[in-house]
Formats: structure tokens, sequence, C-alpha cells
């Protein structure tokens, strides 16, 4: 598995987790990161921009997807499809990421993680943001 991947992974176990329980502790959140990824620091801080990015700018990525995720709110959507769109949406929207890379990355997590159906769904949707959304100011 990429090194990228594999933050990735764990930054979208924590948003996940997150949604579910939330608690708002982000310190608790770096910790869990830093120790799945040790000892690789620059792992940890690319898995940190991401986690610290989503929650952020979790308001205007969530307006953002729900303008382009046509006839689906978010709170309808499943948990696991939500939370890859906000980490996807965030990396289009907000980091220097080619968007095609951070598409394909939340794609390869939805096949990994969501249902049936995920990767298409989150194709779909991350599809329309790419193409139809200016990137945001950080």
């Amino acid at each position: 598995m990429a090194r990228r991947t594999k933050a990735r992974e764990i930054v979208f176990q924590v948003l996940y987790q997150n949604d579910l329980n939330p608690r708002n502790n982000l310190t608790a959140d770096i910790a869990l990161i830093t120790r799945q990824l040790q000892p690789a620091d620059d792992l940890t801080q690319f898995a940190r921009t991401l986690i610290e990015g989503v929650n952020r700018h979790r308001e205007q990525i969530d307006e953002q997807l729900g303008q382009v995720a046509e006839r689906w709110s978010l709170e309808r959507m499943a948990a696991t499809d939500r939370n890859l769109l906000r980490l996807g949406a965030f990396e289009i929207l907000y980091t220097d990421t080619p968007d095609v890379v951070a598409i394909d990355e939340t794609i390869e997590l939805a096949k990994r993680f969501g249902s049936a159906q995920s990767a298409q769904f989150v194709n779909g949707i991350l599809d329309r943001l790419m193409h139809g959304k200016p990137k945001a100011e950080s």
C-alpha cells in the first residue's frame, strides 16, 4: 500500500469514528494518527493536514457536496460515503493534490470500506465537484 494511501485510510477512519461518535478531540485524533503512522513524520504531517483541514472547512465542504450531490443530502448518505466524500472534497478544494489523484484515492478507499455502489457514487459526486467548482481559499 502506498504511503499516502495509508495516511488517507487512517484519516478516513478517524473522520468516520468522529461522525458516528462526535467527541471533538483533535489531540486524541492526532495521537492515534501518530501511533498508526510512526515513525513516518512526513506521513503524520500529511494526515494531520487532512484531518485538521476537513474539520476546519467541514461546513463549506458539506455545503459544496450538497450542491453537487443531486437528490442526496449528506444526512441520507451512508456514513462511510459521507466521510470519504469529505476527505476527497478537502483534497480537491484545499490542497495541491491533483484532482484526479484525490478522486482515485477516494474511490479506492470506497471500494475497500464502502458498499458495492460506494465507489461509483463517490466518483460521480467528486467528479461533479471537480468540474463545477473553483478552488476554495484556505
